[in-house]
């Protein structure tokens, strides 16, 4: 009998077998599981059946952005499939609108000309050996941007899983409230990180690092951090961003950089994000650019500080600590390409991608017809006066194109904490311009001279420091309904109705009792998507920018002393109309132990409004033991000590509705009583 020959195995860099013929895909038209809840059931019913899930992964975008102009204007440049049958071949065109967010696979036509089959990437210009001259005494093929763009996609994949996989904090390892990328040497992203709100930031970042230390005062080694709004443009104070210089012998070839949210940073309230803050110094300890690591050595001073000001400071420092090591991988996979290619040639790929990734987003604004357009939004308050709202508005105008986005209209700068800086005006005007003209299409810092954005200083978009920014997103969400509402004249039948906007965000700082915590509970929520002329609203999701997931039941359950009673669709949340919005989530809690909570809502008074006839979303919550004698209803953003045995309820709001209710067909109404969507009677 022959010897048995045995499989080899495969080498760690090998590429892996196919996938099996059978494998399952995503049917067009439906979302990934990942962050859209089922209707609203019983726990019961959850075995019902038996199901296999899908899970939908969007496409990546590319981000590129440069150091911003020093004139006073900115210019910025669940689904479920039955295993029963073989796989059928996956359409080729996938529909319109792969909003990473959303995770959504659209049935309607893509971008403005309807077509997306076949598209290339950005700076594949397909015809062959051309050879790039970028001016830097080196040349190179496209073919090698290509290859290199792809394998730096790759590396920041890495990065992301490695730091996602070292989390300490639920926000990091459960939430995901974190970036990381590949910067060429003047800061300009190369590929767009998944959490897209991030991608404005990094420049910001590094071109400050430059202009305090210059290019000359870098060493190898060198790690900075930084968490300041207006000294580095952070979000806000609890983001922490990193970047780590890399060097091929003496030559500044890029940078590594990550932003991650913090457990707890300092500041008055736990988890450093409080929604009545009045100046950044109560939102927490602040660093301007400072180095980490000099020359490869570490600068313990900078630790203690961090461990002076941190309610839990080994979660914040292991989340550091996983940053400057994904930093670190990025910095060694950099190194091995210029050890293949060298890094002038390197250097040469780095730019080559920005200008082709900056011609193809010119091209695009080009096909956007000339119009203007004009919208106005409110949010609730600025958390400290909660009868006042805070107006925004924009007036939008397309030339030859040219696209000027201009805020000067926005309310001056709050006293509480919903105030933006600059860069993450401009990321909610890219989201916009790319989810209208093609969800494929690259960002680029070098179509910044085709984007004009108008700002006043001193208002709620473009504020003075020490301007509190904590409660920046639920801003950033109804900039950019806002900004949707305000391009539909210039480009119809692509408008939606508001999203429920950031839902919310939740810190309980748990007290002495029988279980030992020794970390804060953070959660982050969805809401929903408005309707829309395509369809009704996505549901129960993270909306917009923020790409973040909601923690699941069994990590809160089993890390601290609480039980989640309900979690589910709320029914008719969503706002009547043709294209009914997406209904928002609710989300209650019994407590074991006392707890100090904080938590930061939206769209309580301001309820998502519909369009072109179409009813508003179901307003926001927050209530403490509902449905029992003593039943209070609390501000949407506040601060408050709850005793064990509390119950508490968060209620995000629904999408606002697209179209006259009357045009509704029937068949559309019977489902959404069949599904739950509505309630009954």
């Amino acid at each position: 009998m022959p010897p048995q020959r045995r499989r080899p195995r495969r080498a760690g860099g090998a590429v892996p077998p196919a996938a099996r013929p059978g494998a399952w895909p995503c049917r067009r038209g439906r979302r990934g599981g990942g962050r859209q809840l089922p209707a609203p059931r019983g726990r019961a019913n959850a075995q019902a059946g038996r199901w296999r899930p899908c899970g939908g992964r969007g496409g990546r975008r590319r981000a590129l952005c440069e150091a911003p102009c020093g004139d006073g204007r900115r210019r910025c440049g669940g689904m479920r499939c039955l295993a029963a049958r073989r796989a059928p071949p996956r359409p080729v065109a996938s529909g319109a609108a792969d909003r990473r967010a959303a995770r959504r696979d659209h049935r309607g036509a893509a971008g403005l000309d309807g077509a997306t089959a076949g598209r290339r990437q950005s700076g594949a210009d397909g015809r062959g050996g051309t050879m790039m001259d970028t001016g830097q005494g080196a040349t190179v093929d496209p073919i090698t941007v290509q290859i290199l763009r792809n394998r730096i996609g790759s590396l920041m994949d890495e990065m992301h899983h490695h730091f996602f996989r070292s989390g300490y904090s639920t926000i990091v390892r459960e939430s995901r409230d974190f970036s990381c990328v590949i910067l060429d040497a003047r800061g300009r992203l190369l590929v767009t990180p998944p959490m897209f709100f991030h991608a404005t930031a990094y420049r910001y970042l590094v071109a400050r690092v430059l202009e305090l230390y210059g290019a000359e005062g870098l060493a190898d080694g060198d790690v900075f951090i930084c968490n300041h709004p207006y000294e580095g443009q952070m979000p806000h104070v609890p983001d922490m961003g990193v970047v780590m210089p890399v060097f091929d012998g003496d030559a500044l070839v890029a940078f590594a950089g990550s932003i991650a949210h913090k457990a707890d940073i300092g500041g008055t309230v736990p988890g450093s994000t409080w929604g009545q803050a009045q100046e950044i110094f109560q939102e927490g300890i602040v660093f301007p650019p400072v180095r980490l690591y000099r020359a490869g050595t570490y600068c313990r001073d900078i630790e203690r500080t961090i461990r002076a000001n941190s309610r839990h400071a080994e979660t914040t420092l292991g989340d550091l600590r996983g940053q400057v090591a994904a930093c670190g991988i990025g910095r060694d996979r950099l190194r091995q390409i210029c050890g293949e290619y060298g890094a002038d040639r390197l250097k040469a790929a780095l730019t080559a991608m920005v200008e082709a990734a900056g011609a193809e987003f010119r091209a695009a604004l080009r096909r956007l017809p000339d119009g203007e357009g004009e919208a106005e939004a409110f949010l609730d308050s600025d958390g400290i006066d909660y009868t006042k709202p805070v107006r925004l508005h924009v007036q939008v105008t397309v030339r030859d194109g040219r696209v000027s986005f201009d805020f000067t209209g926005c309310a001056d700068q709050g006293r509480g904490p919903v105030n933006i800086r600059e860069a993450l005006v401009e990321v909610c005007c890219f989201q916009v311009l790319i989810g209208l003209i093609d969800p494929n299409l690259p960002y680029s810092d070098a179509a910044r001279d085709a984007v004009e954005i108008v700002l006043r200083e001193g208002s709620v978009v473009h504020p003075r420091a020490p301007a509190p920014c904590s409660s920046y997103m639920k801003t950033c969400m109804t900039v950019i309904d806002m900004l949707f509402e305000a391009m539909a004249p210039i480009v119809p039948g692509r408008a939606a109705a508001f999203s429920g906007g950031s839902g919310g965000g939740l810190t309980v700082d748990w007290h002495d009792g029988p279980r030992k915590v020794t970390n804060n509970q953070y959660e982050i929520y969805g809401s929903a998507y408005g309707g829309s002329a395509a369809g009704d609203g996505c549901s129960g999701t993270t909306v917009h920018l923020s790409n973040i997931y909601v923690t699941p039941i069994e990590i809160v359950e089993t890390e601290f002393p609480c039980r989640v009673t309900r979690f589910e669709l709320i029914p008719g949340s969503g706002g009547d109309g043709k294209h009914r919005g997406g209904l928002a989530m609710r989300r209650e809690y019994a407590l074991l132990q006392p707890a100090m909570v904080v938590f930061r809502g939206d769209r309580a008074t301001q309820p998502s409004r519909g369009v072109a006839g179409g009813g508003p979303g179901r307003p926001s919550r927050f209530v403490v033991n509902p449905g029992r004698p003593d039943e209070r209803e609390m501000p949407i953003t506040t601060r408050v000590e709850l005793d064990a045995g509390t119950t508490m309820l968060i209620e995000a709001a629904g999408g606002g509705g697209y179209g006259d209710p009357g045009e509704r067909t029937a068949a559309a109404r019977a489902a959404d009583l069949r599904e739950g969507y509505v309630a009954k009677g």
